[in-house]
C-alpha cells in the first residue's frame, strides 16, 4: 500500500526518484499516466491491469466513458525505475502536470501521485479547508 508524502526535485534529464518505501512495491516497471487535476499516476503493472480491464468495460455509446478511457490510456507510457530508482517523465506529461522543478509524490493506496509542488500546495490546503464538509458528504458512501 502507498501512503505518504516525499518531496523530490526533477533533474535536468526529465528523471524523478521514487521514494525508496515505494520501489519494492512498484516493482521494476509501471506504467504512468495523466491522473486527476493535473497530477501525474503511477501504477503498478498489476493495478494498470485492473484499471484497463474496467475502462474496457464502459460503454464505448457513453461520450465520458469514451473520453475518460481515451485520456487515461493515450496518455500512458511504460516506465522503467533505473539503478537509482528514478524515472524519466516524458515531454508530454510533464507538460500536462505543469511540472516546475519541485515535484511532491505521495501514495495514494494502489497507485502513486506526482504533483507540481506549488499545485499540491495549493490543491492540499484548499481541501484541508473543506474536509469536514467533505467528511459529511462521504457518510452517504459509507466513510
Amino acid at each position: 500500500m502507498f501512503i505518504g508524502e516525499f518531496s523530490y526535485t526533477i533533474d535536468q534529464k526529465k528523471r524523478i526518484a521514487i521514494p525508496s518505501k515505494f520501489r519494492k512495491e512498484l516493482g521494476k516497471k509501471a506504467v504512468i499516466t495523466r491522473g486527476l487535476d493535473n497530477c501525474l499516476a503511477v501504477y503498478p503493472m498489476e493495478e494498470w491491469k485492473k484499471l484497463t480491464k474496467k475502462l474496457e468495460g464502459l460503454p464505448n455509446s457513453q461520450t465520458d466513458a469514451r473520453g475518460f478511457a481515451r485520456i487515461m490510456l493515450s496518455g500512458a507510457v511504460d516506465a522503467m525505475l533505473d539503478k537509482l530508482g528514478r524515472i524519466l517523465i516524458p515531454d508530454y506529461l510533464k507538460n500536462y502536470a505543469v511540472f516546475e522543478k519541485n515535484v511532491v509524490i505521495i501514495g495514494i493506496s494502489n497507485r502513486i501521485e506526482i504533483w507540481d509542488e506549488k499545485k499540491w500546495q495549493e490543491y492540499k490546503q484548499k481541501t484541508e479547508s473543506e474536509i469536514g464538509d467533505m467528511a459529511s458528504r462521504l457518510q452517504e458512501l459509507g466513510i
